[in-house]
């Protein structure tokens, strides 16, 4: 059995189906039951329940688990809600340490942990620190383990990229908050489950890979080519920053916040990968932005 921490989620949705294309048993760790579980369901998958946040509850949610794979986010992710403990923190460091372990003790053979693109000890972002002392929390633990690292994601169901086709959608224009010039490598959300899935064989290579799309390209380059798909391209409004922070700074305070100071520097970083290595060791297939956009746009 297959177990995927973070299984209703984005990347993790996309990592079950991929896993049951191969007729994999797949259960979905989920910390809220409740309110997962027919989409969990509904993907094939059974629910177990733990919460990275409730130590006690991970012995049984690991139990009788083969591979861990963790792609857990906070729900408010990007925006960090501290009153509730949703931070990256708690749960890209002291979460992943607290499952890794757990995995570990239950004699788990292998664990996929998808990290982020810029992971780094001494890096100017909070979100990266703690994905590198979340995965050397995983490589302290011994384990059998493949630490995968994606840059910016987008699919058909990404809080990213969609949030600029509804304004494509509705808008005369597209805003864009910053200069535009932040450079990504995108890489599609199927991509991401692929190189999961060759993740998880027992007897694979281990160690971090990078995985980034084939394109390297600017976020206005992005914009311009999900309207190309479309089939309308419109203007780009570009937004000083210091605008959105701003309103970030009274929306935080929200209890299901949209937007933070913060959550506007992590959505206007560069994400690149060096996904060289990852493609000797797998050899999965990268999909080119455009031909990626076309699957779902129209």
């Amino acid at each position: 059995m297959i177990l995927v921490a973070g299984g209703s989620g984005f990347i993790g949705r996309a990592v079950v189906r991929r896993l049951r294309v191969d007729g994999a048993e797949v259960a979905v760790m989920t910390a809220h039951p409740d309110r997962s579980r027919r989409r969990i369901e509904a993907l094939g998958a059974t629910v177990r329940v733990g919460d990275v946040q409730d130590e006690g509850s991970l012995p049984a949610a690991v139990r009788g688990a083969a591979v861990v794979v963790q792609t857990l986010t906070f729900p408010t992710f990007p925006v960090e809600k501290r009153s509730k403990g949703y931070t990256f923190e708690a749960f890209d460091h002291i979460g992943t340490g607290r499952l890794a372990r757990a995995a570990a003790d239950a004699g788990v053979g292998r664990y996929v942990f998808v990290s982020g693109s810029g992971a780094a000890p001494d890096a100017p972002t909070v979100w990266h620190r703690a994905k590198w002392f979340g995965e050397e929390e995983l490589r302290a633990t011994g384990l059998s383990h493949v630490v995968i690292r994606p840059s910016w994601i987008y699919g058909p169901e990404d809080r990213a990229l969609n949030r600029f086709v509804t304004f494509h959608r509705w808008l005369p224009f597209v805003p864009v908050v910053g200069d535009g010039r932040q450079r990504l490598q995108p890489v599609f959300i199927d991509d991401v489950a692929e190189a999961v899935a060759l993740a998880v064989e027992p007897h694979g290579p281990t160690g971090t890979f990078e995985i980034g799309g084939p394109d390297v390209v600017t976020m206005d380059q992005v914009l311009r080519t999900m309207m190309e798909v479309r089939g309308k391209v419109k203007p780009l409004l570009h937004i000083a920053p210091i605008l959105p922070k701003a309103a970030g700074a009274v929306l935080q305070l929200l209890p299901k916040p949209p937007l933070s100071p913060p959550a506007v520097d992590f959505l206007t970083g560069d994400a690149l990968a060096e996904s060289g290595p990852l493609l000797e060791a797998f050899g999965p297939t990268l999909t080119p932005l455009r031909e990626g956009l076309a699957t779902y746009l129209h």
